[in-house]
């Protein structure tokens, strides 16, 4: 698996997942199988309920499996101030771009498991953000989306 990049905060928020599917979860899910095992007297085959837990167990154990792998090959992104680099955007940087006249939007470049672009943290892998790491403040940065490519102006880095 490759580097996983996480804020602290991020990763203590899916550490919190991890532990809550571990400690909660679970035991949830394990007491709705004993009562469908109880319930269902060895007809198993048919029971929805019983069907609906393991499928829930399943989802819930894969969901730790990959939680316990994204934090195993976890990196910190170093809270700094790019701006003494130059202004250069790197992972963990906080970018505030302008597409023509539209108002600004401010991002943090992170890695894929913590991207949110609603909270303002878009992936160091999507188009955006590849396109905006190694920039400088004041250029202006092609974008090649799926959807179509654009421009922005990189008005200032943090």
């Amino acid at each position: 698996m490759a580097t996983e990049y996480l804020t602290k905060e991020g990763q203590k928020k899916l550490q919190d997942e991890l532990d809550n599917l571990r400690n909660v979860r679970r035991k949830e899910i394990a007491e709705r199988l004993r009562e469908a095992a109880e319930n269902s007297l060895g007809e198993f085959v048919e029971d929805p309920e019983f069907e609906a837990a393991k499928n829930e167990q399943s989802f819930v154990e894969g969901r730790i499996k990959e939680l316990e792998l994204i934090l195993a090959n976890a990196t910190l992104i170093e809270e700094h101030k790019t701006k003494k680099k130059g202004g250069v955007v790197e992972i963990g940087s906080v970018v505030t771009i302008q597409q023509g006249r539209r108002k600004p939007e401010e991002y943090r470049i992170v890695g894929a498991a913590e991207a949110n672009p609603r909270e303002g943290k878009i992936s160091l892998e999507s188009p955006l953000g590849k396109a905006l790491l190694g920039k400088k403040e004041g250029d202006k940065v092609d974008v090649q989306a799926p959807s179509g490519n654009f421009s922005v102006k990189l008005m200032q880095v943090e």
